[in-house]
């Protein structure tokens, strides 16, 4: 059965940093909005970006883009779970923004393309980007992530790591939706990439300096 989608996170949204990376993080957010010019007034700004993507990628999503590119990719789950991404061109437009606007200091702006992109969507995207259709085929999550325990066991035995674990899966499948109204509302920000055009600009950038 398909878990029910998540609310939808804003800037007042409880955080809950459950691991010591996202503390750090966290910390560093209130050395930030704490920061003070002589006079008193406020300083910092705090950009809460989305899953940042662009021809320099790096972790999940490249592995995800090179193995569509390779037709090596079969996807877990209906793939109806949502995510929250940013162009990265779009994030130097926003990182200029929060500079120069007046109102931005001591504020905290979720960033985003504005919208709540599920899994599939994503896929689609990258498909159209690399002029391939997207797989046709999904394996269910529940015997996927069994096997993903049975392995992640049997490699901690031998003292090793296993290449896929339960948190690899439900890292896949978890559902996030963030919404980025405040920083459009308040400092007027409007993306100019959607999804479609920022892979599509990915794409032929990284296949012009060979990473494809």
């Amino acid at each position: 059965m398909r878990k029910t989608n998540s609310p939808v996170l804003d800037e007042n949204s409880p955080v809950q940093p459950d691991t010591f990376y996202a503390q750090t993080k966290l910390a560093a957010e209130q050395i930030v909005l704490n920061a003070k010019r002589k006079d008193g007034q406020l300083l910092g700004t705090v950009l809460r970006l989305g899953a940042v993507y662009g021809s320099h990628i790096k972790g999940n999503y490249e592995r995800l883009t090179r193995a569509l590119a390779r037709n090596r990719f079969i996807p877990i789950g209906d793939g109806r779970n949502r995510r929250t991404l940013v162009y990265d061109r779009d994030v130097a437009r926003v990182a200029v923004l929060a500079v120069q606007h007046p109102d931005a200091a001591g504020r905290i702006y979720n960033v985003s393309d504005g919208g709540f992109h599920t899994l599939n969507e994503i896929i689609e995207a990258i498909c159209a980007g690399l002029g391939r259709k997207p797989p046709r085929f999904s394996l269910p999550v529940t015997p996927i992530r069994f096997a993903a325990g049975v392995l992640e066991n049997a490699a901690k035995l031998f003292g090793r790591c296993s290449p896929i674990t339960r948190a690899t899966i439900d890292k896949y499948t978890e559902d996030i939706a963030v919404s980025s109204q405040r920083i459009q509302t308040e400092l007027g920000f409007k993306p100019h990439f959607d999804m479609e055009s920022g892979w599509r600009e990915t794409i032929q950038e990284m296949r012009k300096t060979g990473q494809l």
